[in-house]
């Protein structure tokens, strides 16, 4: 990292020749084979006038330049070269259903312009209760691996839509201006609502605020806020809720929705939703403890058993326990997979004897996990990728996920229709052996009682060190940088984790069964990502503890990032003003050299190197 000024290389710039021409070969390009046509199609802004999308995309720190893109996305860690996906996305998504999602989270913008402004005409949050969930929904099913259904994506800007029109009525005589709070896209068609999204893309969107640093930090902001709603739609769910949470991510999406190039207001944004997160990620921790009760050290099988079995993917404990209920008696086993592994620490839900065990790993292995497993497949959240035809007859999503030509289970939860295909298939022939297990449940609620335990191994020198390697898990390669991690620190180190990063070293043969000289475990599994919370809890605990603040404890985080939720935890810790933090794989390409030289002055965020030489540094507390 060096103080250099942006390089002129870090701007989109807008051409505007032959704009019919232009325009149509965009068009020809992007939307369906049944919608193309000969004639230039019109790209219609608030129903007034058609815009031409001629652009050069060229990237913050190369030379790399791509012109007229179909599609500009780089929301996630492993967009194409780092840079972003141009063509078709990384995780399968098409320009079709990109732009889509640029129009959803534009008509976002546009409601929770109207939400702040019923808010300040006196409007309850009971009144704004569709609004509020909608924004949860909405937001959560443009995440990564979310929705890759065009027609259910329309879905939630036809009822955006709508819900502006109710929260009209709630503010008649102080009404938001703009062109955002003006959109009005009621009554048009799927092809429409594509061609609207074109008109607000990334590049354009950038092109009007006309300053890389600060569009820069509204995607920060975009992709952190898109984290948080995922986590709140999760609380939400289980009866949790803060109005002040709704507040706050309206008016962050409202900043949001203007192309004022204003530095400090858009750094404040991005810091607010940093605030935001840490709030909801405490909601959310409240919600599953008390749901399902305290999560408690759990061995969980992770080799099969002999039977029929469902197996249910994502990170929805409701929708696991509801799913739970409906298997009791019915002869049919359920496993876990990916995020849902931690479920098995909760009394609620382990109680459940036909709960019997996880099975496979991380996300981006299902397209051969899932189609080996000998039964029906329930996702409720993300990850889900592009389904094979070994299993999508079979397969099954919930809530915000969406893919075309997949079962989807309504808000009811029926899973009747699972149930029926799991007993119809062969299931596991024979429980395997020999048996093998990972241990779950090491909740801040359990890990806290050892705190005397941890503080006096500290200070004799016992432990030298405690390490966070958490967060997402991907496809890459370089990736396995956090199993060398884990396994190069030295045995008299803790590592706790969370997020379906634990894969990557959960099952190591250097650390599977191994301890610390006082006998407790050498690697604590502290749940999903949306665990995160605990771990702020027992750094802060030992802090107070030791008499010193978080960043002078004998603590270092590596931290593998993919998506929006792990964005929102990013900023959460920087909020708390947490430092020292290594950050990878790579670093998001939507960051500018001067954005990240603040986040580096201000918080020492760094990226991850090697890990033999990360471990040399991280030992010597740098």
């Amino acid at each position: 990292f060096t103080k250099a000024k942006t390089p002129q290389a870090g701007s989109f710039k807008i051409n505007l020749p032959s704009i019919s021409m232009m325009f149509h070969r965009l068009i020809t390009r992007t939307l369906p084979r049944s919608a193309r046509s000969i004639s230039t199609r019109r790209l219609i802004v608030n129903n007034t006038r058609p815009v031409a999308l001629s652009y050069n995309l060229r990237c913050f720190s190369t030379a790399q330049t791509i012109t007229n893109p179909a599609m500009i996305c780089r929301q996630c860690e492993q967009t194409k070269d780092h840079f972003a996906c141009t063509t078709v996305g990384v995780c399968g998504k098409t320009a079709e259903t990109s732009a889509m999602q640029d129009a959803l989270i534009h008509v976002v913008k546009c409601v929770s312009l109207w939400a702040n402004a019923a808010r300040e005409a006196g409007a309850t949050e009971g009144q704004l209760a569709a609004a509020n969930i909608w924004t949860l929904r909405s937001v959560f099913s443009t995440l990564t691996n979310v929705n890759f259904s065009e027609e259910r994506i329309a879905e939630y800007v036809r009822e955006g839509m709508a819900i502006k029109k109710e929260l009209e009525k709630l503010a008649p005589s102080s009404p938001p201006t703009g062109p955002v709070a003006e959109i009005d896209l009621l009554g048009k068609s799927l092809q429409e609502l594509e061609e609207f999204g074109l008109s607000v893309s990334l590049p354009l969107r950038e092109a009007a605020m006309g300053n890389d640093d600060c569009f820069s930090l509204t995607e920060v902001a975009t992709y952190g806020a898109k984290g948080v709603c995922a986590y709140a739609a999760h609380s939400y769910q289980l009866g949790k809720m803060d109005g002040s949470v709704m507040k706050d991510l309206h008016e962050v999406f409202g900043k949001l929705a203007s192309d004022e190039a204003d530095m400090e207001g858009l750094l404040a944004n991005a810091l607010k939703v940093g605030d935001i997160s840490g709030r909801v990620l405490c909601m959310l921790d409240d919600a599953h403890a008390s749901t399902f009760g305290a999560p408690e050290p759990t061995a969980v099988k992770m080799t099969a058993t002999e039977g029929k079995a469902i197996l249910i993917s994502g990170h929805d404990l409701r929708d696991l326990g509801a799913l739970l209920k409906q298997t009791e008696g019915t002869g049919v086993n359920v496993y876990t997979h990916g995020e849902m592994l931690p479920a098995h620490g909760y009394p609620g839900l382990k109680k459940y004897n036909h709960l019997v065990g996880n099975y496979g790993t991380a996300w981006q292995n299902q397209k051969f996990e899932f189609a080996t497993f000998p039964g029906p497949i329930v996702v409720t959240t993300n990850c889900i990728i592009e389904p094979r035809r070994a299993y999508r007859d079979r397969l099954y999503s919930m809530n915000e996920v969406g893919v075309d030509g997949v079962s989807h289970i309504g808000a009811s939860s029926d899973f009747s229709k699972v149930i029926q295909q799991a007993q119809s298939m062969k299931g596991f022939k024979k429980t395997i052996t020999p048996t093998q297990y990972h241990t779950v449940g090491f909740n801040h609620r359990s890990v806290l009682p050892l705190a005397n335990q941890v503080i006096e191994a500290i200070q004799s020198g016992a432990l030298s060190r405690i390490v966070l390697i958490g967060g997402c898990d991907g496809s890459q390669w370089d990736r396995n940088y956090f199993t060398e991690l884990a396994e190069e620190l030295p045995d008299d180190s803790l590592i706790l984790t969370m997020g379906c990063a634990k894969n990557r070293f959960i099952r190591s043969e250097k650390l599977l069964g191994a301890t610390l000289s006082n006998g407790m475990p050498r690697v604590l599994d502290m749940g999903q990502c949306n665990d995160s919370y605990s771990a702020i809890v027992v750094a802060n605990e030992l802090a107070k503890a030791l008499d010193c603040t978080v960043n002078d404890l004998p603590l270092s985080l590596a931290l593998s990032h993919l998506e929006q939720k792990a964005a929102a935890v990013l900023l959460a810790l920087l909020n708390m003003g947490v430092k020292n933090i290594r950050l990878g794989p790579s670093l998001p390409a939507y960051v500018t050299p001067n954005v990240m030289n603040v986040l580096v002055e201000n918080y020492n965020l760094m990226p991850t190197t090697n890990a033999q030489d990360d471990v040399k540094k991280i030992m010597a507390g740098e």
